[in-house]
């Protein structure tokens, strides 16, 4: 959007953020279809789209993520939800994010 005083300067506010583990763009757009389908509730279609995404690259921590965040929220499945924060964290070992969500989990174990 263009600022009326100022018609040179765009201030549309587009989503920003630093690809700090260098997704592709197929993997980022796949995150996202993952998180809408979450939202919506289809929690099966986003547990399989993430598994697949896991085959594919075993390591990758966002989907670690997310499937810890789907589990341990949607699923209530905490033992499972835990055990993806813990891979999280024996790779990343200061993911404070992880740190706190695998400690939330823990307490309904």
């Amino acid at each position: 959007m263009k600022d009326p005083l100022n018609p040179r300067l765009d201030t549309t506010m587009a989503a920003h953020f630093d690809n700090t583990y260098e997704l592709s763009s197929e993997q980022l757009e796949q995150l996202d279809q993952a998180e809408e389908m979450m939202l919506r509730n289809d929690l099966g279609a986003a547990e399989k789209l993430l598994l697949s995404m896991l085959e594919s690259e075993p390591e990758c921590i966002p989907v670690l993520s997310n499937l810890g965040h789907l589990y341990g929220r949607h699923l209530s499945e905490f033992e499972t939800a835990i055990e993806y924060y813990d891979r999280v964290l024996s790779l990343e070992p200061d993911n404070a994010w992880a740190r706190d969500a695998r400690r939330r989990y823990l307490r309904y174990v």
